[in-house]
């Protein structure tokens, strides 16, 4: 049982990094997926639980607001129940150079690396429940994500979409998740 008070990320937040904008002008303020955070520190870390209810925005499955990080902060994500889909980018000087996602279920870990923008997908039908570590000292830009309307593909109910704000697009590839929990931890504290 998580005992923090979550902090929710409403539709609102979310609006400009949709795929489908003409659900989007329509649709009420509802509540997206709620981060619990704080929920135990180690070694200058914290531990975050995000909660994902299945939904469908518009023609989108259900994600996070997604943002990378300020300075060479990496994170460590842990899939607690549900099956996720976390999509990955890395920016240099306003062009995308690299995309990939990783599928991951009930156990998996996905290492966040520095310099990567990453978002989080919930493209089933059952809640999504994931763990996190992060240095806290590691902050947060949502900006480049809100101006471009969010990542470089979307996951819809037809598969990836590219978005068309960006230019010079890589083709997006697969990559697969971590069994167990990296032994080096090193890439969380921005070293």
């Amino acid at each position: 049982m998580i005992s923090n008070k979550p902090q929710i990320r409403y539709l609102d937040e979310m609006r400009k990094v949709l795929f489908d904008q003409e659900w989007a002008k329509r649709a009420p303020n509802v509540p997206l997926y709620y981060m619990y955070r704080g929920i135990k520190e180690k070694d200058g870390l914290r531990y975050d639980i995000t909660v994902i209810p299945s939904r469908l925005l518009g023609k989108e499955f259900v994600k996070t607001k997604g943002h990378s990080h300020f300075g060479k902060y990496g994170e460590l994500y842990i899939v607690l129940s549900g099956e996720s889909i976390f999509l990955f980018q890395k920016h240099n000087k306003g062009r995308v150079e690299d995309v990939y996602y990783i599928k991951a279920k009930k156990g998996d870990y996905v290492p966040i690396p520095p310099f990567y923008a990453h978002t989080t997908i919930n493209p089933s039908s059952q809640e999504l429940k994931i763990a996190n570590w992060v240095s806290k000292k590691c902050l947060s830009n949502y900006r480049e994500i809100e101006e471009m309307g969010g990542f470089c593909y979307y996951y819809t109910t037809s598969g990836w979409v590219k978005n068309k704000n960006y230019r010079n697009v890589p083709e997006i590839r697969s990559e697969k998740p971590q069994g167990s929990e990296p032994k080096n931890l090193d890439f969380l504290y921005g070293n």
